[in-house]
């Protein structure tokens, strides 16, 4: 946890010093605390230092035009930006309170970048703005010294917070020994900093500690401070890494445009007006013409007065300044007036931002949806990509982007209707590939794909959308790969694209100008391919990909030629080890599984690499701030344990904790996908590829290296073995008494839970199987459960599942009651698609598999006015919630929601028989709740040791009265269950019969 640090103004007195010194903020101690094991979470600043990179622009002058977060936005055209290093400017702004900025740029003279009319919402630190990417990251740092290299860390420490007139810093170098008390002097900087430079040797970081020399200590509240190799500052408790040099001072601004004389631009964000008087104008000029700058232009001529040029309808990509040129009698635009620029004071629209509902995930059963393939609220962007007639979806007029955020909005009350409070979308960002629909192909992790997005439907609005009723949006995200076309703003390579007779119909022409959007058709060749960026036959400047060009000895399911470089692979040189792996994995259960491809079309990530890690952070960031409920992770497995633990899970809690607090971080939920299509509790006994191994922090300190340090992990736990793994009592009962979980060695990862989705085939099964692994998950009452997906069904199957009606209400009485959080794959609700192969890719029509179109099934209208209760509903849709599983979830949702044991308590077989039968119980002091409920699904029970009194069944009503310690319970029939509630009064009295009687609860 993170104290709050203590601000001070101007220097403090002798007895303020004391008073610190007793309540432990400052120290006396002539000896600081050594290091600690917990390193404590650096803290941004409330600065940002904008790098801008330059190279694809090449202005003569760069500004940067900001309004921080919150606050008003800098005098047209704003500040200039100096030189930072080769290709790249920057400028520091001051951000006061606010946690981050709006920002364009321009050069000065009207021509603008303000991320194609939505500006760029940037954070706090150091941040990268490239080819209409955000990332994290200082462009210009050292890399870092290689190993055995030596390395520097240069430290400004703020004297301001301390009043300190004299400063020693007293270090250890990583793996070295502290200096004597009180350390070394450090020297005057600026007015209120002070310096020194470190040598560390081969170290990357050091322990620090500060003190006047007098015996005051600032020592981080005796966690001392962690600072790393390169310039970092330590202000008022908080460390900023790669930082801005504090004492510089900014480039004075001396290239402001002026309007020229006798013409001025206003703006209201709408139109801009343009007066002058031409009576006066001494070149004799009349007409003036005004061009909006990027996009679509409109052009306004006349010669007296003044008039309105509307930006009303125009597409404004790049731009939002205005141009105003003299035009003589004959319309040519004079030379004299050439330069005659005004730029509008127009203030962007600020992103909107969501917040999430932050409550305990635990309590919100899950639907999870493919947005593309679930409902079509707008069919304009529609796109069925160059396998849509292959595919057969052609022939059905079914083109793979056909669901979208707007569909999604419109059907929210359906989901809601079935008493479903968190919807799990597919990934939301930009996507690259032939067959792309499903979102696994992250080509800009930075931008929402356009083909989900509609006017008045963006990804915000459906987040606000769906809070606004009650219910979350879980965002699928990918850490592990992107598309085989790179990562915008990280790298993107260059392929062989020959357009000869064969591949044609495959390759847009060159197109230089074209930028892939996803939904944009390239106009040069005007086809639907989307990919005129990309191919080249010549070879480019810098090329790495092996025999460029040359005729391989394979051919495409066609039988046309295929060339080397043609499609980017791990091998043949094409991507930088930096930043994606190069290798194909060979051992699923191996140590290659996490730093190999998994597939031709999903390049493989270095996901040890800073620059990787600072990409894929600053994108989530993105979706963070924009109020998401939770991630759930993609491809989990193929990640180090230990990545996630240093990197990405800190990274989310932290940036959930700076926008929302700390009660929303801490119901941040993060579920991964730890593939381990086995029966067994450990998978094939690799404890490193094991879905509970993901919940569990590291249990030793390995190499400050993140390389290094998976593959020490990997080698340490393989020996231990599945025997000597941690273990956990936070999901059971302590006999019929719940008690306070402990978390302290939680990863931040929960998980899907692999082992009982694969057992499915039958409940009780997949019961048996999942309590036998509990013990070895943090929290098994955290784990997502559901029986098919869009990848597999039970016993990896590759259909959805096809058990029967009855067999389904069994799974479903299960979930809902068991514990762990029930999910529902779309349109299981009646059987969708049941037995239909899920996924064939463009070898068949998806109207024939898993995947197929849903919307035909929810057509029409629906309101729900709370979960599980639909007050109306009009054609399709009425009959779709007419089914009887529909019923059963609904009436299974009333009950868990009415049921804190069932939603978030502890479970107990002891003194228990009967095939699914278990005790729950749920206590919270806080709010004075205590929930105990006995349930049984399908089979007859007896409970023994429980405690006594009166007891009432939520599906019949049926009251009985235990005094002796036990209940028997008849078999409620397939598919059926019974839940006795103890009955404790008040808040806590048994609330009887819940909802009506249906097919399976009665």
């Amino acid at each position: 946890m993170r104290r709050t640090p203590l601000r001070l103004l101007g220097r403090l007195s002798a007895a303020a010093v004391a008073a610190l010194v007793t309540a432990g903020l400052l120290t006396s101690s002539p000896e600081p605390p050594g290091p600690v094991s917990a390193v404590p979470v650096a803290a941004s600043e409330s600065t940002a230092t904008v790098f801008y990179y330059t190279k694809t622009r090449n202005w003569s002058a760069y500004k940067l035009h900001y309004a921080p977060d919150g606050g008003s936005w800098t005098t047209v055209p704003g500040v200039a930006m100096e030189a930072a290093c080769t290709d790249w400017v920057k400028q520091t702004v001051s951000l006061g309170s606010a946690t981050g900025l709006a920002a364009t740029f321009n050069n000065g003279s009207g021509v603008w970048d303000n991320n194609a009319g939505k500006n760029y919402a940037l954070g706090t630190g150091s941040i990268t703005v490239k080819d209409g990417v955000v990332a994290h990251s200082d462009p210009c740092s050292d890399t870092g010294a290689e190993p055995g290299e030596a390395h520097t860390a240069s430290v400004y420490y703020s004297t301001a917070t301390v009043g300190w007139t004299t400063t020693n810093l007293h270090y250890q170098p990583a793996g070295g020994t502290w200096t004597t008390v009180p350390g070394v002097g450090m020297e005057a900087a600026c007015t209120g900093w002070v310096r020194k430079s470190v040598d560390l040797g081969t170290a990357t970081s050091m322990q620090a500690t500060f003190n006047n020399g007098n015996g005051v200590w600032d020592n981080n509240n005796g966690t001392d401070y962690t600072v790393p190799d390169g310039l970092s500052t330590v202000k008022a408790g908080k460390v900023t890494a790669d930082a801005t040099e504090p004492c510089a001072t900014a480039a004075p601004d001396t290239e402001a445009p002026t309007a020229p004389t006798k013409v001025s631009a206003s703006a209201d964000g709408v139109s801009v007006v343009v007066t002058w008087d031409p009576s006066t104008d001494d070149r004799g000029v009349t007409k003036y013409q005004v061009t909006r700058t990027g996009g679509t232009k409109g052009t306004v001529v006349t010669d007296v007065g003044s008039t309105v040029f509307s930006d009303t309808g125009l597409e404004a990509k790049t731009a939002y300044g205005y141009t105003v040129k003299a035009v003589d009698a004959a319309g040519n635009v004079s030379a004299a007036s050439a330069a005659a620029t005004a730029t509008t004071g127009e203030k962007p629209t600020a992103p909107a931002s969501g917040k999430p509902l932050g409550t305990d995930p635990r309590k919100d059963p899950i639907y999870f949806v493919l947005t593309a393939r679930f409902n079509d609220g707008d069919s304009s962007n529609n796109r069925g990509g160059n396998q849509h007639e292959k595919s057969g979806n052609a022939a059905n007029d079914d083109p793979m982007f056909r669901g979208d955020f707007k569909g999604l909005v419109e059907k929210l009350d359906y989901i809601k209707g079935l008493g479903m409070s968190a919807v799990w979308i597919t990934p939301v960002v930009l996507n690259r590939s032939d067959y792309d629909y499903h979102g696994y192909h992250g080509y800009d992790f930075y931008e929402v794909d356009s083909r989900l997005e509609s006017a008045g439907a963006s990804y915000q609005d459906l987040i606000d959308a769906a809070h606004a009723k009650g219910m979350k949006i879980y965002q699928d995200v990918v850490y592990n790969h992107s598309s085989r076309w790179g990562a915008k703003g990280l790298f993107t390579p260059t392929v062989y694209g020959v357009r000869d007779t064969q591949w044609s119909w495959y390759y847009d022409e060159r197109n230089e100008g074209f930028e892939y959007d996803g939904l944009t058709v390239e106009t040069k060749s005007g086809k639907s391919y989307y990919n005129g960026d990309l191919w080249s036959t010549a070879e480019p400047s810098g090329n790495t990909c092996v025999n460029w060009g040359t005729p391989t000895q394979y051919t495409s399911p066609e039988g046309y030629r295929i060339y080397n470089c043609q499609w980017p692979n791990p091998t043949s040189g094409m991507f930088p080890k930096a930043y994606y792996h190069n290798c194909w994995i060979g051992n699923w259960e191996g140590e290659d599984s996490r730093s190999c491809w998994l597939h031709d079309d999903l390049a493989d990530f270095n996901t040890e690499s800073a620059p990787v890690q600072n990409y894929l952070i600053g994108a989530y960031n993105k979706y963070i701030d924009m109020g998401v409920d939770g991630f759930r992770v993609d491809t989990a497995v193929h990640i180090p344990r230990t990545t996630w633990n240093r990197r990405f899970l800190p990274a989310i809690q932290e940036r959930v904790t700076q926008q929302f607090g700390a009660e929303a971080a801490k119901n941040f939920f993060v579920f991964g996908e730890v593939a381990a299509f086995v029966n067994d509790k450990w998978n094939r006994g690799s404890v490193n590829h094991s879905a509970q191994f993901y919940t569990w922090k590291e249990r030793k300190e390995y190499s400050a290296d993140d390389e290094k340090a998976a593959l020490e992990m990997y080698d340490y736990e393989q020996q231990q073995g599945t025997g000597s793994q941690p273990t956990s009592t936070n999901a059971f009962l302590n006999g019929n008494s719940y008690h306070a979980p402990d978390h302290s060695k939680f990863s931040g990862m929960n998980v899907i839970d692999m082992r009982m989705h694969m057992n499915f085939g039958d409940a009780n099964n997949a019961y048996s199987n999942g309590k036998d692994s509990d013990d070895s998950y943090n929290d098994a009452t955290y784990n997502v459960v559901y029986v098919d997906s869009h990848d597999y069904g039970p016993n990896k199957s590759s259909e959805r599942y096809a058990g029967g009606t009855d067999a389904w209400a069994e799974n479903m009485s299960l979930m809902w009651t068991f514990r762990g959080i029930p999910t529902l794959y779309y349109g299981s609700e009646i059987e969708f698609q049941a037995g239909k192969k899920i996924d064939c890719g463009p070898t068949c029509p998806l109207a024939t598999t898993g995947r197929a179109y849903f919307g035909d099934q929810v057509a029409g209208s629906v309101t729900a006015p709370d979960f599980g209760t639909v007050s109306s509903a009009t054609g399709a849709v009425a009959d779709t919630l007419a089914k009887p599983l529909v019923k059963h979830v609904q009436r299974l949702n009333q009950i868990r929601r009415a049921l804190p044991a069932l939603q978030m308590g502890q479970y107990s077989t002891e003194g228990i028989t009967g095939s699914m039968a278990y005790k729950r119980r749920y206590t919270d002091a806080a709010s004075g709740t205590d929930s105990f409920a006995l349930v049984t699904v399908t089979g007859s029970a007896t409970y023994t040791g429980i405690p006594n009194g009166t007891y009432k069944d939520a599906v019949t009503g049926d009251t009985a009265v235990v005094t002796g310690g036990t209940l028997s319970v008849a078999a409620p029939g397939k598919g059926n269950l019974r839940v006795y509630v103890l009955d404790l009064g008040g808040r806590n009295a048994a609330p009887g019969k819940i909802g009506t009687a249906g097919a399976y609860l009665k």
